[in-house]
């Protein structure tokens, strides 16, 4: 299992960014979130980003049953992938590590 600074670097640099943005936003994340709806456009990018959101979650829950443990080890990170998308997985992958497919000797 490899040391993951880079997912640590990222966690901590984008929830240092996110907190800062959310202070000085203006509108809530909901009302944000519509309105990133309400144009194809936009629309586009933010169905995207939250099938990628799915395909992490899907990750996180086969990873965590591979090491033996259940949903609700997992559902933390899941909450945080359904409000804020990309912390959820650096997290799993901080707390967590990351064990790719090949075999360490």
């Amino acid at each position: 299992m490899t040391k993951p600074y880079l997912a640590l670097a990222a966690l901590l640099g984008f929830s240092v960014y996110t907190g800062y943005t959310m202070l000085l936003a203006d509108q809530s994340l909901i009302d944000f979130g519509l309105g990133l709806m309400s144009s194809p456009d936009t629309a586009q990018v933010v169905i995207d980003l939250y099938l990628m959101a799915i395909l992490a979650c899907i990750w996180m829950y086969q990873d965590a049953r591979s090491k033996g443990k259940t949903f609700i080890a997992v559902l933390p990170y899941v909450v945080l992938t359904a409000v804020f998308v990309c912390i959820g997985p650096l997290l799993y992958i901080v707390v967590n590590g990351f064990s790719g497919s090949r075999r360490e000797a």
